[in-house]
């Protein structure tokens, strides 16, 4: 399969560079029918090949039958709106296994089916159609199921009795609803997924390290990264979803795993691009998705992997150094991450090969194993390593950055295990003193978002913090969903007397009171500021009392009410999300790192002998 893809892809490869057009005379002549020049050009595509000519030929044949097939097909689609569709048969057909069926998109589902039989001779209803891996609907039209021109179908023959067909027709609609619900579930996890990120990542600074999970972006030795909040949750979400796919990744299930990779990429797009060479994690990304690509053998996917590819290689280079520099400063070695290249230089081999660049293919893959002899680790050392009460994976983490060296793996797990240690006190600590600072803040009055961004404004000097929110009328309001200050929000009588007793404007301070939502200390922490008067940022026209109005109704109504009963049912179902995200997330920093190679390993072997195959003249 993967050699003939190859012989496809390097005819194609000659024929581009050749400017040959297969579909044309003298290589089609006016019967559609193959010339005698397509003879000369297999003899020599089987030259530079070093092939069975036989084989080139019946390549050859089956890239220009194509070639005519659609342009025919794409002639007659234009002009009357006749589809051309490639029908896959049962194999007890033999050659016949692929044909051309020309219909338009108008009909349904049961007059194709009609119209298969006929053609092919089958039984009507002893035939199943599949067409974009999905049962083809009966009573739908062709258009109604997204089916379209040029479009592949596959047949199945159902050598059934009347009986046993009723039997297996129920049976394949319980599998299709079984399908359907596992689709909704994985749909329902997904949206779990996203909520117990957004929780997590919203988490901040405002909750106790001690008693509360919350996420973090840490560098390379472990250590949290300053990130404005707005840019921190976004990365902190994309990093989510990638832990998540990696979880099914480990159990092999990449069709599940690949929405979940896919979505994070999407996210790591949406954030600030400098983010993303601070950190590896998006370069890994890439290479998860190329390696659920290629497992799913979606190979049509192969431009989108040299894509990724590329990507990865130059985010390793940014992050890591052009020779690894930056990665053996900051951590002693880089044996760990070769493992990543390891992968990078065996995926880029495979899409060198399925592209027909057998050179390319064959350079890379020698560096992949290259680097899989240096990689292997002794399982002795391992059980070594076991004995003295560290983890497998710690072992083989170790043995790698001290190169297998046993004595040198075992010091450096256990200074790598203190180092991380005092780090977590440390940032348990930071973490501990900016909650002091958002409780202080709070205390005087300001929201508690007002309080987070003040203080990452201001490096954690609450001084300076109160400045920052005075400073900023925006941050004044209790939260981004406060009220406006056309609220119809009844001032108690006795807050403005304090405040026109304090010297103040009374219709200023009733607007003020009015803002804050009758929180006096705001109020006059604000007037103060700002000389007796409200910023324009704080004031709305007066024609706004209508829409507030119709604000502050809805949320005194019944429904709003009625809604609160379900609060600790959504508060379970938060708690649930956020259990679900904390079972995906490795305890150790350097899981992403920790490749066993068994499936790389078989992976090159299988490669490189189509490798060393194409060396040797086919008989």
């Amino acid at each position: 399969m993967a050699q003939n893809k190859y012989l496809l892809a390097k005819l194609k490869n000659y024929l581009r560079e050749d400017k040959i057009q297969l579909w044309k005379p003298p290589y089609t002549n006016s019967n559609k029918e193959a010339g005698e020049e397509l003879k000369d050009l297999t003899r020599q595509y089987s030259a530079r090949l070093n092939y069975n000519g036989n084989e080139i030929e019946a390549l050859l044949e089956e890239i220009r039958c194509k070639a005519v097939e659609r342009g025919v097909g794409n002639e007659a689609y234009k002009s009357t709106g006749v589809a051309t569709l490639e029908v896959a048969l049962p194999s007890r057909m033999g050659k016949m296994q692929k044909n051309i069926l020309e219909t338009k998109l108008v009909i349904t589902g049961k007059e194709l089916r009609s119209q298969i039989a006929q053609t092919y001779g089958f039984e009507e209803n002893c035939i199943k159609v599949i067409i974009n891996k999905k049962q083809l609907e009966l009573g739908k039209t062709l258009e109604e199921q997204g089916v379209t021109h040029n479009v592949k179908v596959m047949v199945l023959e159902l050598k059934l009795s009347e009986e046993e067909a009723r039997r297996k027709m129920r049976e394949e609609e319980i599998q299709y609803e079984q399908e359907a619900l596992k689709k909704k579930e994985i749909h329902q996890r997904m949206q779990r997924t996203k909520r117990g990120l957004e929780i997590l990542a919203e988490r901040e600074n405002s909750f106790d390290p001690d008693n509360a999970p919350y996420l973090d972006i840490a560098n390379q030795t472990g250590r949290t990264i300053q990130i404005p909040p707005q840019a921190k949750k976004a990365l902190l979400i994309a990093m989510g979803y990638h832990e998540k796919g990696r979880a099914f990744l480990k159990k092999k299930e990449y069709a599940v795993a690949l929405p979940y990779l896919l979505d994070a990429d999407k996210l790591f797009c949406e954030c600030v691009s400098e983010l993303l060479t601070t950190v590896d994690n998006y370069a890994v990304l890439q290479l998860d998705i190329v390696w659920c690509y290629f497992h799913l053998g979606q190979l049509e996917c192969l431009d989108d992997a040299e894509k990724k590819l590329l990507a990865a290689h130059d985010c390793f280079r940014k992050c890591y150094g052009e020779h690894h520099e930056r990665l053996v400063t900051i951590k002693g070695s880089s044996g760990r991450e070769k493992a990543l290249f390891l992968r990078l230089y065996l995926l880029e081999g495979i899409s060198h090969y399925h592209n027909g660049k057998e050179k390319e293919a064959a350079e890379c893959l020698q560096r992949a194993h290259s680097l899989f002899q240096e990689l292997v680790i002794d399982p002795e050392k391992v059980d070594s390593l076991l004995l003295l009460g560290f983890s497998a994976q710690e072992a083989r983490l170790g043995l790698r950055a001290c190169d297998g060296h046993l004595e040198h793996a075992a010091n450096h797990i256990s200074n790598r295990r203190e180092e991380k240690a005092q780090i977590r006190r440390e940032e348990k600590a930071k973490r501990r003193k900016r909650l002091e600072g958002i409780n202080s803040l709070k205390s005087m009055g300001y929201s508690e978002r007002a309080a987070r961004e003040a203080l990452h404004k201001s490096k954690g000097n609450i001084e300076e913090a109160v400045k920052v929110i005075l400073d900023n009328p925006q941050l004044l309001l209790p939260s981004d969903d406060a009220s406006t200050p056309g609220d119809d929000f009844q001032v108690p009588q006795q807050s403005i007397e304090q405040l026109v007793y304090m010297g103040f404007n009374p219709g200023i301070v009733e607007q003020a009171l009015k803002i804050f939502r009758g929180n006096v200390q705001l109020a006059v922490q604000t007037l103060l500021h700002y000389g007796g008067s409200l910023p324009a940022d704080l004031q709305t026209p007066s024609d706004s009392t209508t829409t507030s109005n119709e604000s502050s109704s809805s949320k005194d109504s019944p429904t709003d009410s009625a809604g609160t009963s379900g609060a600790s049912t959504d508060e379970d179902m938060e708690v649930d999300a956020v259990s679900e995200i904390l079972e995906d997330i490795p305890e150790h920093e350097e899981d992403y790192l920790d490749l066993t190679l068994e499936e790389e390993e078989v992976v090159i072997n299988e490669y490189l002998s189509y490798i060393r195959h194409l060396q040797i003249p086919s008989k």
